[in-house]
């Protein structure tokens, strides 16, 4: 989903949560980070590893009153000279009070960064903390190095601002984790992240899809691939138990998960985790049907793989064949079939 696209930065700016004695405190940037290829590979880099985070939460702005990071994104989209240390100034005084709410988070280094990519517009924040290692000086002496770790955050957003403006009904993603730390963030950005479970797994069942036909997997071995994924969230459905995207792909794949494990969190997809799959939605994973005012037919993936049913898309034609007798009879009894 056009990994090799170059983020185009707009505006970057860092500052500081600091959190002493139970209390944090906001150390605010005097001026913007200036975008370098240091910068640019950072960027890059967070970018794919939050699109690689398989446990995220998707959805939009709540309506709900006390949430004031909408109405400071909208000042800056819509004021003529961006200002984005003012907006991100302003939202770190929101992050700061969610902070303090939950005592949900040890802070360190908040990066925003304001990006284009395939004609669209986001802000993606993330937090970082510093991470201590050594450099070898020379073959006699080593130094404490202290760095940004930048595999290691756990505390992260981003907003489709194009997608905001043109009233999608998910533009906010973020990650998840347990309790406090996933509603600290969530909070934070005043997302509304409410599962719909028809529409989660109908999104699931698409991208499952998708990875077989990106992948090129034989018919015969798609098709297993798919049936087995039914199976498995069929039976998170019947347990009442939340479907896990590492867990799915280590089950479906587990000699090489990590493509398909990659495939279903990129961010761009829009799906959540962690929601308990619809059994009606889970059909079309093996499962094709269609109708017209005239007819109506419904068969097996398999069904094309034996032959028993038969596509020819030069002449857009099905055929079916092993007819059940009891239709036959039918068509037999008003002297169909006899040219």
């Amino acid at each position: 989903m056009g990994e090799n696209i170059l983020n185009n930065i707009v505006a970057l700016a860092i500052h500081d949560l600091e959190r002493r004695n139970g209390v944090y405190q906001v150390r605010l940037a005097k001026k913007q980070l200036l975008v370098t290829p240091t910068t640019q590979r950072v960027i890059d880099e967070l970018y794919d590893l939050y699109n690689r985070r398989a446990s995220k939460s998707h959805g939009k702005f709540t309506s709900s009153e006390g949430y004031p990071t909408q109405e400071q994104i909208r000042d800056y989209v819509k004021a003529d000279t961006k200002d984005f240390l003012r907006l991100t100034s302003r939202m770190m005084e929101t992050l700061q009070n969610q902070a303090q709410a939950r005592s949900a988070s040890t802070g360190g280094h908040v990066l925003f960064s304001h990006f284009q990519r395939d004609d669209r517009d986001y802000i993606l924040v993330a937090i970082i903390t510093d991470k201590l290692s050594a450099a070898l000086r020379s073959q006699t002496d080593m130094q404490d190095v202290r760095h940004l770790d930048i595999d290691g955050f756990r505390f992260a957003g981003r907003i489709n601002l194009t997608a905001w403006a043109g009233h999608e009904e998910r533009y906010i993603s973020f990650l998840k984790g347990k309790g406090d730390v996933s509603e600290y963030f969530q909070h934070f950005l005043g997302c509304n992240s409410v599962i719909q479970g028809r529409v989660d797994t109908s999104n699931l069942v698409s991208a499952l899809k998708d990875f077989v036909a990106d992948t090129k997997m034989p018919e015969h071995e798609g098709n297993k691939f798919l049936g087995r994924a039914k199976a498995i969230c069929e039976r998170a459905s019947r347990a009442r138990e939340e479907i896990e995207f590492e867990a799915l792909a280590n089950e479906l794949i587990p000699k090489n998960p990590r493509p398909l494990s990659d495939h279903l969190a990129h961010t761009d997809r829009g799906l959540s985790d962690h929601f308990v799959p619809d059994r009606r939605a889970l059909a079309s994973l093996v499962r094709f049907k269609g109708a017209t005012k005239q007819w109506k037919v419904e068969f097996d993936r398999d069904a094309v793989s034996t032959g028993v049913v038969r596509y020819d898309p030069k002449g857009n034609i099905i055929t079916l064949t092993n007819v059940p007798d009891e239709l036959v009879d039918q068509l037999r009894s008003e002297g169909l079939g006899h040219g």
